[in-house]
């Protein structure tokens, strides 16, 4: 799997814009995260750990905080996206908020901190 930007790049626009905002808003509070996969996905990592996984399926797009603490922690952002355990479900019609992208990364980067 090629890191962040490439896979991006192989994706529709509508898809890759929301894609892209998510990883701005990511990037916006871990500004050193490195572009790289984890777990097979194109991924964010922040000092050594993975910090959010991102994949497009044929109906859907995905992040993945790697943490089912962390969606548990802004499910209150996340109103009527699908959940399951470590993942949330979008599309770019309907768009996951920058406040409900800030809480999963918040909460991830709290984790690897310790």
């Amino acid at each position: 799997m090629a890191d962040v930007e490439d896979y991006l790049a192989t994706l529709g626009a509508d898809d890759r814009a929301a894609f892209a905002r998510v990883v701005a808003v990511a990037r916006e509070l871990a500004p050193d995260a490195e572009e790289g996969t984890s777990y097979g996905m194109a991924a964010l990592r922040w000092h050594g750990k993975p910090l959010l996984g991102l994949r497009a399926a044929a109906k859907h797009l995905a992040v993945f905080p790697f943490s089912p603490q962390a969606v548990e922690a802004a499910s209150d952002l996340l109103d009527g996206f699908a959940l399951s355990k470590g993942t949330v479900r979008f599309t770019a019609a309907n768009p996951l908020s920058d406040d409900a992208v800030r809480a999963l990364v918040r909460h991830r980067m709290g984790e690897i901190a310790g």
